[in-house]
């Protein structure tokens, strides 16, 4: 057990230095690391002087280079010492709203705010409150006064309708209709209703009000009265919303005061707008030329109300903008010193930040520069830290979108490898591998590279459509997925399902037909010929680049493709796979876990390759050793690995390679023996640790306990906390005081049923790519078939090409767009994205961290 301790520790020691050197080479090669690894993170303290805090925090805002840490989670947010400094912000912005709206109400937008506002000061804060109370101030008056202007100039136009519908039909006639049955023939020469008179109620009421108010009338009344409706005949401005809409004018004429009383009452219930109306036809016209010249008035003043309302909202447009983007920036400023505590002078402010390692000279030149008023400067310095730092990863415009698909999985722990740059090729590979049509490919990429050419375009950027901003989010995602379809297009010589002869074709019929004697009889009785690779000058060779375009005349030619692209799929899988359990050798070195590489690694490597990795170098030694002569008796792989499992053979099923049986148990054997390693070696690894560091405790504290005394010490506490405990560190210390074997034994048995299970269900899942290819060549086919085809043929009977065809290639275009693009691109990439995140991630990729957030002005100013 000693011999092989010493010896782990002899290859630990190597690994260690070649670690080491390859972390100097990696700081040497600058940022670029940090795309393949989450860059180093620190935590600082900074103390701020309270005169100067402001200004500090302000700037921090500025560059955004710190994530502060809430040193008051346990204090009230209304208890905290910028609190009213935050109220006074937020009643601000209440302000800012009420004129925000008031400015869109008048159908105007806001300008942007210049770039590079700074946050005012405090002493600023006090000078636009005022100017914004003013201005709301005098807002709210001109939108009163105009209200009220509008408002009296509808009644006067209302009562001008209604005087002006007066002068239409005589009044004394719309109740001589004629006698009716119930008329007496005989009227009588007196009675107690003889010295009525006609009264008139006229008015307006909205037009979906007008049938109901004349029903109501009519039966409450008893038909005792005479009632005239008429629509306005101009349209009249609404006083509230400005929308012109129509009225309904109406003249009521009754006998009694009781009847009037009771169209009062009804006229009132329906909201009326009741004016006077004169019997006369003098006093009328009269009255009519009043009102008109009162509402000239009225608009005089209306106008020139509305005149200064302009000149207040001019105003309010030029200080809104810039007004908003400074007190959102101080808000965010008192926000982030409500996170600091107060030291016990009262003199600074202590703050937590994380924050990258390369950026701390850059911290401190800029807390210096902004702390050199106040006659104090602001110190930083780091601290250690018991948490786990957040993910930093600083990406580009090409590397966002890529970054992207795997943060959506999970952000990677602090430092953990990152699949992103791997996966800026992988990604749009399978896609391709799914998707490959060299037409289909080109419009993608040509759609891409036109985002991409217009990216920095004002318009473009700033467009509101939601579908849009997505694609153009992933432009450089899709102008590589466009250019690997285009790669792969060629390889399956598919160009919207059409093969095209680039290179001459290594098959010759021309051969064949002359050393196999076809005769017109034998052509006229075989549809169907076959070519055969035997005969000499048939077969010339492979196709130089990519399929044969002669598979596509063939009958066999779908089950040539699916042998084809199933073994393709399988190889793919499996090199995915295995790439993805290498990537974790990183991580395991990285962190310093040297007993994963012997425990974990090593056996998943060697079950992997020994079952999958074996079925692969099958497919390939069968490609490579079976001939066209010998392949009507080539062995079959699917049952050589059958076989392999069941440790039997197959009287029919030659072996393809002397001492095959003998290898495919050895392999068997090999990857069954790593399954114990895997569940057992790394938990009984970690209780031999976890015992061997609980006997260093304990001999640590007899030794403390010995020399406490010899030195008769009464206090033993603080003698207890040993060296071992200061280099132990907080993390590790707490990992040896939290281990329980019983925890580590179930979660290493999830993890090795999920790997053994998951190798196998995950070669399966890399089928997909066989599938997904398929289906899209079968849908080109279909659609070329159903569409162009047609169309094709179509020419020829009718002697109408230009003409049949137009319409026939619009609808191919719209169909190809709609569901090759964007249906078939959709499923394809989601295929893809699923393969990445099961898996390939999952082999080396917890992502079980959280992104850095640094305190930046940025979104405030968005």
């Amino acid at each position: 057990m000693r011999d092989l301790d010493s010896g782990f520790d002899t290859w630990k020691a190597a690994l260690t230095r070649a670690h080491s050197s390859c972390r100097q080479t990696a700081q040497a090669t600058g940022t670029m690391g940090s795309m393949f690894r989450s860059e180093e993170v620190s935590l600082v303290q900074l103390f701020l002087p309270t005169a100067a805090a402001y200004t500090c925090v302000s700037q921090l805002g500025e560059l955004g280079l710190v994530e502060f840490r809430d040193l008051n989670a346990s204090v009230s947010a209304f208890q905290r010492r910028f609190v009213v400094d935050v109220r006074r912000c937020e009643e601000l912005e209440k302000t800012f709203t009420f004129l925000q709206e008031e400015v869109w109400r008048a159908g105007l937008a806001l300008p942007p705010p210049e770039g590079g506002l700074p946050a005012p000061p405090p002493r600023d804060l006090l000078r636009i409150r005022e100017e914004t109370d003013r201005l709301a101030q005098e807002l709210r008056e001109v939108r009163k006064n105009q209200q009220a202007l509008r408002a009296q100039r509808h009644e006067l136009q209302l009562h001008a309708a209604v005087l002006g519908q007066g002068q239409g039909p005589q009044l004394a006639a719309t109740h001589t209709d004629g006698p009716s049955e119930r008329t007496p023939l005989l009227q009588s020469p007196g009675g107690p209703h003889q010295d009525l008179r006609v009264n008139f109620v006229a008015g307006a009421v909205e037009p979906h009000k007008a049938a109901a108010l004349e029903r109501l009338l009519w039966r409450a009344c008893r038909g005792f009265l005479i009632a005239s409706f008429r629509e306005t005949e101009q349209q009249l401005e609404d006083p509230v919303t400005g929308e012109p809409a129509t009225w309904m004018t109406f003249l009521i004429s009754y006998w009694g005061e009781q009847i009037g009383q009771k169209i009062r009452k009804i006229t009132d219930c329906f909201h009326c707008h009741v004016f006077p109306f004169e019997e006369q036809e003098e006093a009328r016209q009269g009255a009519l030329q009043q009102l008109r010249q009162q509402s000239h008035e009225l608009g005089e003043v209306l106008g020139e109300t509305e005149r200064f309302l302009s000149q207040v909202l001019g105003r309010v447009r030029q200080l809104l903008p810039p007004w908003q983007v400074q007190i959102r920036k101080m808000k965010a400023v008192y926000l982030a010193l409500n996170q600091c505590s107060v030291s016990a002078t009262h003199k600074c402010l202590i703050a937590e930040a994380w924050c990258a390692a390369r950026d701390l000279p850059t911290l401190q030149q800029a807390l210096l520069e902004s702390s050199r008023e106040a006659g104090v400067s602001a110190v930083v310095h780091r601290i250690p830290c018991r948490d786990m730092p957040p993910t930093l990863i600083r990406t580009t415009r090409f590397t966002t979108s890529f970054q992207g698909i795997v943060d959506a999985y999970g952000v990677g722990r602090y430092q953990e490898v990152n699949p992103a740059p791997y996966t800026i090729i992988t990604f749009p590979f399978l896609f391709a591998v799914m998707f490959g049509d060299v037409g289909h490919g080109l419009l993608m990429f040509l759609f891409a590279l036109a985002m991409v050419l217009a990216e920095d375009q004002p318009a473009v950027k700033s467009a509101k459509n939601e579908i849009w901003r997505t694609f153009f989010s992933g432009r450089y995602l899709l102008l590589l997925m466009g250019l690997f379809s285009i790669y792969t297009g060629f390889i399956y010589n598919e160009c919207f399902s059409r093969a095209t002869v680039i290179f001459p074709s290594g098959w010759s019929v021309a051969a064949m037909a002359n050393q196999s004697g076809w005769s017109d009889a034998f052509l006229a009785e075989h549809p169907l010929l076959a070519l055969d690779p035997n005969v000499t000058g048939v077969f010339q060779g492979p196709y130089p680049f990519g399929i044969d375009p002669i598979w596509s005349l063939a009958v066999n030619h779908l089950s040539f493709l699916n042998s084809f692209k199933m073994k393709m799929s399988v190889i793919l899988g499996v090199t995915h796979m295995a790439f993805g359990v290498v990537l974790g050798v990183f991580n395991h070195v990285h962190f310093g876990q040297w007993h994963r590489l012997l425990l974990e690694t090593l056996p998943e490597l060697v079950f992997l390759l020994g079952l999958f990795g074996y079925l692969v170098f099958l497919v390939c030694y069968k490609w490579l050793r079976v001939s066209a002569a010998s392949a009507t008796s080539a062995p079959s792989i699917l049952i050589h690995f059958i076989n392999m499992f069941l440790f039997s053979r197959s009287p029919t099923n030659r072996p393809l390679f002397p001492g095959q049986e003998a290898v495919q148990s050895a392999l068997v054997v090999l990857a069954l023996a790593t399954v114990p390693v895997l569940l057992l070696g790394t938990p009984l690894f970690l209780h031999r640790k976890h015992r061997r560091h609980l006997k260093r405790r304990q001999a640590g504290q007899l030794q403390d306990e010995v020399k406490t005394g010899l030195l008769d010490s009464t206090d033993s506490s603080v003698a207890g906390w040993g060296s071992d405990e200061e280099k132990a560190g907080c993390s590790e210390d707490q990992e040896e005081a939290k281990f329980v074997l019983s925890e580590v034994l179930m979660h290493q048995a999830i993890h090795t049923i999920e790997f053994c299970l998951g190798c196998i269900s995950n070669t399966a899942s890399y089928l997909r790519l066989w599938a997904l290819s398929l289906a899209h060549a079968q849908l080109s086919e279909v659609l070329w078939a159903m569409v162009m085809r047609v169309g094709l043929g179509m020419g020829r009977e009718m002697g109408v090409v230009a003409v049949a065809l137009v319409p026939i290639f619009a609808a191919f275009a719209v169909m190809t767009v709609a569901i090759l693009l964007v249906m078939e691109g959709l499923s394809a990439f989601l295929h893809a994205l699923r393969l990445h995140w099961v898996e390939f991630q999952n082999k080396f990729y917890s992502g079980t961290g959280y992104k850095l957030n640094p305190f930046t002005f940025a979104m405030e100013e968005e």
